[in-house]
């Protein structure tokens, strides 16, 4: 299945708290200098900020890192400590005196769970969470998975079930692939690869293939109301020489791979978010344009897949929790 760091040089760190009216926690995901970013939100009730700097026509064109954190809109104090832990590593938006790390942030709701509603994150959680980060080779990724990080106080379909951290990551075929009719081939370079990470907080579902429609849970009728507590976030990175622009195409049509893997998905209860990062490390042939296109094609159809992918492992990967809010089994979900 693949992690978020099978992208060389991405790393992700978590800090969390648990106990003591705790139930928290932020993941930090960090971008080599000089990557791009985009983002598409497009959930009802999303918690962001500084969304509007990964926007292709404002001044900076390079995002450092992403915050995915509990705590509600509370909990955005959190991407201040990220940004903090990367000026200590120097990397930034170059300024007079210094840098400013462009550190986008999007939240999720889980204040009260561990049982006392003023336990949020906050700066330090944030920065001890971009400090935690590891890349490729430097951990096992069992470790990123399930209720660490901005997973910890994560529930879903309908508050029912425990929620967690997912990842996953898809390669992408090397090798000549054939253009519009009389036009050559294209070939796509050898290395390229799309990883993402998911928040499972949602109002609704998952969908496993494997299940038939009829056995699985109810999500339009009976049962528990849904409450405005809902969302899920994801980033989705690749390798693949992005612009700007493009991350934000990629995102957009990475939400596909969230309403394939939720449902419903989108709602006016939800705040699905999903960040796309690109660390410009492969290039690709963009003449003529229907070379651009295509790879485009598979870059985009990929992030789709990671992102349902990872979510419907961050659903296997939860566990029981129980505070004095209440307990949350896992998902009887089927094995992987």
């Amino acid at each position: 299945m693949g992690s978020l760091l099978d992208v060389p040089g991405m790393r992700v760190g978590h800090a969390q708290r648990i106990g003591d009216g705790w139930l928290t926690g932020v993941t930090a995901v960090l971008a080599p200098p000089g990557s791009a970013g985009g983002v598409d939100v497009r959930g009802g009730g999303p918690g962001t900020s500084e969304t509007d700097a990964l926007d292709p026509s404002t001044l900076a064109q390079n995002v450092d890192g992403v915050a995915l954190c509990g705590g509600s809109a509370y909990g955005l104090a959190a991407a201040a400590g990220v940004q903090q832990f990367l000026e200590s590593e120097g990397q930034g938006f170059a300024v007079l005196g210094g840098v400013v790390p462009i550190v986008p942030a999007a939240v999720i709701f889980d204040l009260g769970r561990g049982g006392d509603f003023s336990k949020r994150p906050d700066a330090a959680m944030g920065f001890a969470a971009a400090a935690a980060a590891v890349g490729s080779g430097e951990a096992d990724d069992g470790a990123l998975r399930g209720c660490v990080g901005a997973g910890t106080g994560a529930v879903f379909a309908r508050g029912r079930y425990k929620g967690g951290i997912g990842m996953a990551s898809v390669a992408l075929p090397a090798g000549p692939i054939q253009g519009p009719p009389g036009a050559p081939e294209v070939n796509l370079p050898e290395r390229l690869v799309v990883g993402a990470l998911a928040v499972v907080n949602a109002a609704g579902a998952p969908i496993f293939p494997e299940v038939p429609p009829a056995d699985r849970e109810p999500t339009l009728v009976g049962g528990q109301a849904p409450s405005s507590a809902n969302t899920t976030l994801a980033v989705v990175a690749t390798n693949a020489a992005l612009t700007p622009a493009e991350c934000k195409r990629t995102a957009t049509a990475a939400h596909a791979g969230l309403a394939r893997a939720l449902n419903p998905s989108h709602t006016i209860v939800d705040g699905d978010t999903i960040f796309a990062l690109s660390t410009r490390a492969v290039e690709f042939d963009r003449e003529p344009d229907f070379a651009r296109q295509l790879a485009l094609f598979f870059i985009q159809t990929a992030a789709a897949e990671a992102v349902r992918l990872a979510i419907l492992d961050g659903v296997r990967s939860a566990s029981t929790v129980t505070t004095p809010a209440g307990t949350w089994e896992p998902y009887p979900a089927p094995p992987a």
